[in-house]
């Protein structure tokens, strides 16, 4: 089994109301980081939970690869692989859109082995 399909089952999820405004500026904040804004709460909660534990967790992938830019050549699709600085990683791409190797994509989130891209508009 992958390591990515084994964090994925240690994975939750669970419904989170928030104001409509509130929601505005999560998602205004995570696009200026380029984040997505699952990304974007999962940093902020580990942050503030670490910080009251006064242990710092950012993981590698978090500070090196978010925001970086891959290009299309650097996807296997076939075998779902992306090379971001030489090391391989499983990955989605934002709203299960379909891989074009024509697009270049941004990196918006690091969860364990499994990078979270977006297309770049062209």
């Amino acid at each position: 089994m992958f390591k990515g399909v084994k964090l994925m089952e240690q994975m939750t999820t669970f419904l989170l109301r928030l104001p409509r405004k509130l929601k505005k500026r999560l998602e205004e904040r995570a696009a200026q980081q380029n984040q997505s804004v699952n990304g974007l709460l999962q940093t902020m909660i580990e942050s503030e939970l670490a910080k009251q534990q006064g242990t710092p967790v950012i993981s590698l992938e978090n500070r090196q690869f978010i925001g970086q830019v891959v290009h299309g050549a650097q996807v296997d699709s076939e075998n779902g692989l992306v090379q971001v600085k030489g090391i391989f990683y499983r990955y989605l791409i934002e709203s299960n859109q379909e891989f074009d190797a024509q697009k270049d994509y941004i990196v918006l989130e690091a969860n364990g082995n499994i990078l979270t891209l977006r297309p770049l508009g062209h």
